[in-house]
């Protein structure tokens, strides 16, 4: 089973805030009727798909037929089949035909994907006047925009403005350059166009990244005392040396000298104690300098809990704490069940961290703890106005319902239709369901670069009945409503046979489903970099071992992308993983994590309190894996069964106890929207 989700942390968020909702488009009620089932996405399709794919693969193998081409020509992917067959060979492309491609579909997705590629081979070839023909001066790309100091060099342009554009990336950042700007970085050096100050600036960026080549590369050029300097401080991060203990006490010096130990000190912590005091007291570190390195060495001691962990947490001036270090502050005291060092180091984080569902929820439960039965019902109260999964614990606290506030898309909207016939949306739809999803999103780019917020909404709405449903993951919540989309956000397809695999398997489908949203936001050919496959991100030898022991037909990997032998497969899994480590919240940690780690996590903190132990998981992504399919499998029961078992109970695998109804615990009122 896959290692780690496809997609970011997608916490579910707030349900009310000022956001305001058309009167059409507010939901009468929270929650479907629990008799009805909800109905299932009704997919669309090209019924040309498979002649277009057919092409495709031909025209990448250089076989795409006259036949093939001319059924085709009036297809909204005629450009994609030529520009497939371009792209085999295009170092072979006529300078004529390349022109005629960009003329034709100027302004659309397939327009840049040719001109980028083009640019490219032009470049190689230094065939100037083709690639003048075909540039672009919104082009962001660094490579290219090399290329293009290169024509403008060749071409005898190298004047004031050139000397400026190659400057503007010589200071982009502190990276490596590619190799394509090696030339126009030696002509602007040979012009007197990199003078020490602005190859120092360079350097002091690359030393933010901690890259001593790129330093190295930044230094060539200086004068003969600045060049050994510079060298020295490149040195200094491959290797801590003595000979820093006679740099000028500068504030550049002392710069070096702290990123250099902080570099260190993530990867040997304990070095701080000596290098540190040696550095810091020869160079004169401010507390800047000084709190540079702590920092590092305070987050790389704590995110593995080891025994100094407090120590050098309390090192770290107050000054230098930021969100990240706040949270794995109460984390650490958590980890030694150190309940008032927790709740002190919550009261620390500023007024805004302190408002997350998760701290408030953390907030009110040491309070509780403490025996302060006063204070925790207000933070509790304040946590379950946020349908999020400490939101939805604090509600159980005080046994309440679940907060949401869902709208809906209105029905038959002329946007709708409107955007549903937009040619770059058609084009980016199809592309999805021939597995482009690289051209596909350059495609939805396009579109949505034109859409207005309304319109956008209801390109994901579209993209949904084409089966493309990440849409609604990644391009929602620009707006604070969108995130009350909740049947857009929380798609539901495969419904009958996620209800029939976990009724077989004695599981609760809505964490079936949950699972399904987090791994592929049920993209049936999902893939990961794991190779992990299809909606439950299943990698091959679990899949062939699973499918012989329960009987399903293995054909090899293409078993997986089957939605039916997916689910069974996965479900069959998960309950696999039940039965060896128990109550959900672990059997999530291991799914995510796999069984080294939690095994780990296990013997550390034995007998935990579930919400305790979920929160002082190590690892950052496993952490918020757990709470997320937690807080999903919530939503899941709702769009299920329109009420939904208690998360206090689901987390921990026990069942029965009166089910929570959803309610928006705030009027909204209605919101402008914008009209298109």
């Amino acid at each position: 089973m896959s290692l780690r989700p496809l997609i970011p942390a997608f916490f579910v968020v707030a349900c009310c805030g000022s956001a305001q909702v058309p009167a059409q488009q507010r939901a009468p009620t929270p929650a479907p009727a629990a008799s009805v089932s909800p109905a299932p996405v009704q997919l669309r399709s090209d019924p040309r798909r498979e002649d277009v794919r057919a092409a495709l693969d031909a025209a990448e193998r250089g076989q795409l037929t006259g036949a093939q081409r001319d059924s085709l020509a009036t297809h909204p992917l005629a450009g994609w089949i030529e520009f497939a067959e371009l792209k085999r060979s295009m170092d072979l492309v006529p300078n004529a035909r390349a022109q005629a491609f960009l003329a034709k579909y100027r302004g659309q997705a397939v327009g840049a994907a040719f001109r980028d590629l083009w640019l490219a081979s032009t470049a190689r070839r230094e065939d100037w006047p083709a690639f003048r023909a075909a540039w672009n001066a919104d082009n962001k790309s660094v490579d290219l925009r090399c290329a293009e100091l290169n024509e403008r060099q060749a071409l005898g342009t190298t004047d004031a403005q050139w000397v400026s554009d190659a400057q503007a990336i010589w200071r982009i950042n502190g990276k490596p350059l590619p190799s394509s700007c090696d030339a126009p970085m030696a002509i602007l050096a040979a012009k007197g166009g990199l003078p020490p100050a602005l190859r120092w600036e360079r350097i002091d960026k690359a030393a933010a990244e901690w890259d001593p080549a790129t330093m190295r590369n930044a230094a060539r050029g200086l004068p003969a005392d600045d060049l050994a300097l510079a060298n020295d401080y490149a040195a200094f991060f491959d290797a801590v040396h003595d000979r820093a203990l006679t740099w000028p006490k500068t504030a550049r010096s002392r710069m070096m000298a702290s990123q250099g130990l902080a570099r260190l000190a993530k990867s040997v912590p304990m070095t701080v104690d000596t290098q540190l005091p040696k550095y810091g007291d020869a160079l004169q570190f401010t507390e800047a300098d000084r709190a540079r390195v702590l920092y590092q060495a305070a987050l790389w001691t704590v995110a593995s809990y080891e025994p100094d962990s407090a120590k050098r947490l309390n090192a770290v001036p107050a000054s230098a704490y930021d969100e990240r270090l706040h949270e794995w502050r109460v984390r650490e005291a958590m980890s030694r069940s150190d309940w008032p060092a927790a709740l002190a180091a919550i009261n620390k984080m500023g007024e805004k961290q302190r408002s997350d569902s998760r701290w408030l929820y953390f907030a009110a439960r040491l309070n509780e703890i403490a025996g302060d039965k006063a204070a925790a019902p207000a933070l509790y109260r304040q946590a379950a106005m946020k349908p999020e999964f400490h939101g939805f614990l604090a509600a159980d606290k005080l046994n309440l319902p679940y907060a949401l506030c869902p709208i809906e898309l209105s029905a038959n909207s002329p946007v709708e239709a409107t955007i549903a016939r937009d040619p770059a949306l058609v084009r980016a739809l199809a592309l999805h369901q021939l597995d482009r999803d690289g051209w596909a999103q350059r495609e939805w780019d396009d579109a949505l670069s034109r859409f207005s917020d309304e319109q956008r909404r209801y390109a994901v709405k579209v993209a949904q009945q084409y089966g493309w449903f990440d849409r609604a993951v990644f391009s929602l919540g620009k707006q604070p409503e969108e995130t009350r989309l909740y049947t857009l956000r929380f798609p539901l397809h495969h419904d009958a046979t996620i209800r029939r695999e976990a009724a077989k398997n004695g599981l609760d489908p809505a964490w079936v489903a949950a699972e399904i949203r987090a791994e592929s936001v049920f993209d049936t050919n999902a893939r990961s970099g794991a190779n992990a496959m299809g909606l439950m991100q299943v990698v091959p030898a679990t899949g062939l071992a699973v499918a012989r022991r329960i009987g399903v037909p293995w054909n090899g990997v293409a078993t997986l992308y089957d939605p039916d032998a997916n689910i069974a497969i996965g479900t069959a899994y998960l309950r696999q993983l039940y039965d060896r480590y128990g109550p959900p919240y672990m059997v999530l940690a291991g799914y995510n994590a796999g069984p080294a780690p939690l095994a780990r996590w296990q013997a550390q903190r034995p007998g935990m309190d579930p919400e305790f132990w979920i929160e002082t998981i190590s690892y950052k992504e496993t952490r918020e894996y757990v709470a997320r399919v937690l807080a999903f499998s919530v939503l899941y029961d709702w769009r299920l069964n329109g009420d939904a078992a208690p998360v206090s109970n689901r987390m921990r695998g026990q069942a029965g106890g009166a089910r929570k109804k959803f309610t928006c615990p705030v009027a909204t009122p209605a919101p402008t929207v914008t009209k298109s």
